[in-house]
């Protein structure tokens, strides 16, 4: 019976990239500066060899222990999963792990997984949770450092990273504007959320500097499909004269398209609909495909594993990041080629469709 092989070592490793065993650690560890091309070669000689870095060894060599926290309020995962998806790309080319913790929007159990990961000693935390809307410090005086990811902190010495849901708002509106789109009405999530008056103010901010008004007042509800049909119901009622409506969320906008696709309504040719979050699962189910701001929760997961990176290597940006939405358009809002319409003027409800 022969003797089981030998794990490979970083010396070995070393040796068949033709560099010195301290070169071929920096290499692997992300450390140091190199030419790209030697660090090629000695990740290529260590997965030739299945070479496997010894993390306990690695701990001892330079006082960190490769790993991140993050805290999270979103139970659901709709947010911060994206988010950490984001972080784990950037962190893992570091050979980084990411201890995911869910708080539950309960300050008890936030303190306990905040002691637990520094009891771990966790290199740095990311705060993450559903809500945009800035949140009190996590703690004060921690040994690590913390960028808070999607929320914000009310401190502004603390890193966040935030989408641009103003600009956001902004590029929804220029967009029906450039489709023709004059008479718009918004509707929106509840009216003490963060993001449902950020989003209200910047479409109402950008209509005014086109000389324009939304057609009624912000219709502020629940971020629910639900609503979206009642409050698209409510405007039909009213009778408002109405050619694109902007949805606070997609879940919102699929019950608008709902509701106006029973009473007669075409979208795009009678209005428009364009939505926000750009969740595939609304977006692509609503019919027609819906246009909305996507708030590149992926990319802001990397930019925050990028700021708490540079924190932990004694380079920390203090104070809120934003980062700018992007607007993807499908059928809900394209240039119709005017032709008779067989809906009636107003938006006014019919009992079904004609």
């Amino acid at each position: 019976m022969g003797k089981p092989e030998r794990p490979a070592t970083i010396s070995d490793v070393a040796s068949l990239a033709g560099v010195s065993v301290g070169t071929a650690s920096k290499a692997l560890n992300g450390r140091g500066s190199m030419r790209p091309d030697t660090r090629r070669r000695v990740q290529e000689a260590a997965q030739r060899l299945s070479f496997h870095a010894n993390a306990a060894a690695r701990t001892l060599n330079t006082g960190r222990t490769y790993t991140v926290g993050m805290i999270t309020t979103d139970s659901i995962g709709r947010f911060s999963i994206p988010v950490m998806l984001g972080a784990e790309d950037s962190l893992g080319a570091g050979q980084m792990s990411v201890f995911l913790c869910d708080g539950r929007d309960d300050p008890i159990r936030e303190q306990y997984y905040l002691k637990t990961l520094l009891s771990r000693n966790v290199d740095g935390i990311i705060v993450t949770g559903r809500r945009t809307q800035a949140r009190p410090p996590i703690a004060a005086a921690l040994p690590v450092p913390v960028v808070y990811a999607f929320i914000s902190s009310t401190d502004p010495e603390d890193c966040s990273v935030v989408p641009d849901e103003a600009g956001g708002a902004r590029k929804a509106i220029e967009h029906l504007l450039a489709t023709g789109r004059r008479r718009i009405a918004h509707i929106t999530g509840p009216e003490h959320h963060h993001s449902a008056q950020v989003r209200a103010t910047g479409a109402a901010d950008t209509l005014a500097e086109a000389g324009l008004t939304l057609v009624a007042p912000p219709m502020f509800g629940e971020w629910s499909e639900l609503w979206g049909r009642q409050a698209a119901g409510m405007l039909l009622a009213m009778g408002h004269d109405v050619d694109a409506v902007f949805c606070g969320s997609d879940q919102i906008a699929r019950g608008v398209a709902s509701t106006l696709g029973v009473a007669g309504r075409r979208i795009p040719e009678d209005l428009a609909l364009i939505g926000f979050d750009n969740w595939d699962v609304m977006a692509l189910a609503c019919q027609p495909p819906l246009t909305s701001l996507d708030m590149d929760l992926e990319g802001l997961g990397r930019a925050a594993a990028d700021l708490l990176l540079d924190a932990i290597n004694g380079r920390p940006s203090p104070g809120r990041h934003t980062r700018p939405c992007r607007l993807v358009v499908r059928e809900s809002t394209a240039i119709v080629v005017s032709q008779p319409s067989t809906a009636p003027g107003p938006l006014i409800a019919s009992a079904r469709p004609e």
